[in-house]
């Protein structure tokens, strides 16, 4: 009965019935956005592989650092921290709609703490840039050289509108419109997020080429430059483009929040806390991986003591936390594996 009164008071206002559609259609990109990043972060939590300590790029410990390299570790590891501490901040400070109206800046800053991280990761392997592309394109090389845990080694891979998906199983499945409750339906919608993003790439890729007269593909023909691409023109730009990874798809909040697509999010009709809160959870993800390879660089012990020495509003944070939960278990049972060995 209850339902029958409803349906008899919506066809009494249909105009209100028509914004209300209107509302929920506006909301279904900024829905799949968050459906994406809940995904990861349910594929990161439930995935069982192996994590670092059974990794042999782990195991491969790099040479010590000199005091100059030292010192820049240390300084992107702040940038790393000062950014997360910022990203945090805005959930401890306000309510949903203070979250919502944050997204300008929490987006850009989920992907630039990671990046630090990548970063200072990468210092401790000799490779010091600050060039985005080159910073990326090693990150995606070392993923699929099995740098990481096998939860987030998955990639895409092969030319344009042929994409291949690696190390997700279940990404072939149509990914739902519901948030992720199973391994298959979160990998579904990771899958589907690394073809739309490698497609983004694709086609950016392509207009930096064309743009410019010495590297633009042209007519065999006419010798102009191609408006239209077929497959073989596609596949000429595929060895630019690297490996699609993780750290893309974070990307992807670094250009939303400077488009206006941004404004459809901050207007639509989505769990804004549940957004943020997934996010911090990949931040933290990642963020921890990157600094257990520091801390190993740089020695468990100068790690510890550079963490006791931060600012006073890093002192017992989530910094702290980690040290304690992650980076100290990890690397203590390693040395103690190496003293077993010895």
């Amino acid at each position: 009965m209850k339902e029958k009164e409803e349906e008899n008071i919506i066809s009494m206002y249909p105009e209100e019935q028509k914004q209300l559609d209107k509302e929920w259609y506006k909301s279904i990109p900024a829905q799949v956005f968050l459906n994406y990043f809940f995904a990861i972060n349910y594929h990161l939590d439930h995935y069982e592989g192996m994590g670092l300590q059974q990794l042999a790029y782990f195991k491969d410990v790099p040479a010590a650092l000199s005091e100059e390299d030292l010192e820049a570790v240390k300084k992107l590891l702040l940038n790393s921290w000062n950014t997360e501490y910022a990203l945090r901040t805005t959930a401890e400070l306000g309510d949903e709609n203070y979250i919502r109206n944050a997204l300008h800046w929490t987006f850009p800053q989920a992907y630039y703490t990671v990046f630090a991280s990548l970063q200072a990761f990468l210092h401790t392997r000799q490779m010091k840039t600050s060039n985005e592309s080159l910073v990326m394109r090693e990150a995606g090389r070392l993923i699929v050289k099995n740098a990481y845990p096998q939860a987030m080694s998955f990639y895409a891979s092969g030319h344009y509108d042929d994409f291949r998906i690696n190390r997700l199983p279940l990404a072939h499945y149509k990914p739902g419109l519901q948030i992720a409750g199973k391994e298959l339906e979160a990998q579904s919608q990771i899958g589907q997020f690394l073809k739309t993003t490698r497609r983004m790439k694709a086609k950016s890729v392509r207009q930096q080429v064309q743009a410019n007269p010495n590297t633009a593909i042209r007519s065999s023909r006419t010798g102009e430059v191609l408006q239209k691409f077929g497959p073989q023109h596609w596949q000429q730009l595929t060895w630019r483009m690297g490996y699609t990874t993780l750290f893309d798809l974070l990307a992807r909040l670094r250009i939303s929040s400077s488009h206006r697509e941004i404004e459809r999010f901050v207007q639509s009709d989505i769990d804004f806390r549940l957004f943020h809160d997934s996010l911090l959870q990949i931040v933290s993800y990642l963020n921890g991986i990157h600094e257990c390879y520091v801390a190993q660089a740089m020695s468990l012990q100068q790690y510890e003591a550079f963490v006791q020495e931060l600012p006073a509003y890093l002192q017992n944070s989530f910094v702290a936390a980690r040290l304690q939960d992650k980076v100290k278990p990890l690397l203590q049972d390693d040395e103690q594996q190496l003293r077993t060995a010895a």
